[in-house]
């Protein structure tokens, strides 16, 4: 992700914003003091981000010039609304990016990590919601779904070709 040219890559964030584990942890350390700083100030004013809400800040040393951070559902079988909690992370992301006109973005597999949200299903919530996204509005006008291995790669691919 660190490595993305993009105008926005997406963080799988936790709610407190302050960067953490995975993709998070390494997307604060690369991007430097500013994206903390940047993420202090937006908990300052409303208290960090909710799960399936997002935040934009700065991109401080990365190539993508800006973050957005959205925070994912934990997986609990489906049954408390995770699909649509997810389903509104994607969203949102891209509101942000329509919002300040950035022609690209790129995604990790939100929640699949240590959220436990399964992998094929989740990627077919992002498609379908970009997808959605992209066939009515002007912008971002690229994204990207970023694998981090074979197997998100594939299921990527399966959902993209369905």
């Amino acid at each position: 992700m660190t490595k993305q040219q993009a105008s926005a890559i997406v963080n799988a964030a936790n709610s407190s914003l302050l960067g953490g584990g995975g993709v998070d942890g390494v997307i604060h350390r690369a991007g430097g003091p500013a994206i903390l700083e940047e993420c202090r100030q937006i908990r300052a004013r409303q208290g960090g981000c909710k799960t399936g809400e997002a935040v934009i800040t700065t991109g401080g040393k990365l190539p993508a010039p800006h973050v957005i951070h959205t925070v994912g559902p934990v997986w609990n079988g489906g049954h408390k609304g995770e699909p649509a909690l997810l389903a509104s992370c994607y969203r949102n992301c891209l509101r942000l990016a329509a919002e300040r006109s950035l022609e690209s973005v790129a995604f990790p597999g939100i929640s699949t990590g240590i959220y436990g949200y399964p992998k094929q299903e989740a990627a077919a919530i992002a498609v379908r919601e970009v997808r959605q996204w992209l066939a009515a509005h002007e912008f971002p006008k690229q994204v990207v779904f970023v694998a981090f291995d074979e197997e998100n790669r594939r299921l990527y691919e399966q959902a993209l070709a369905g």
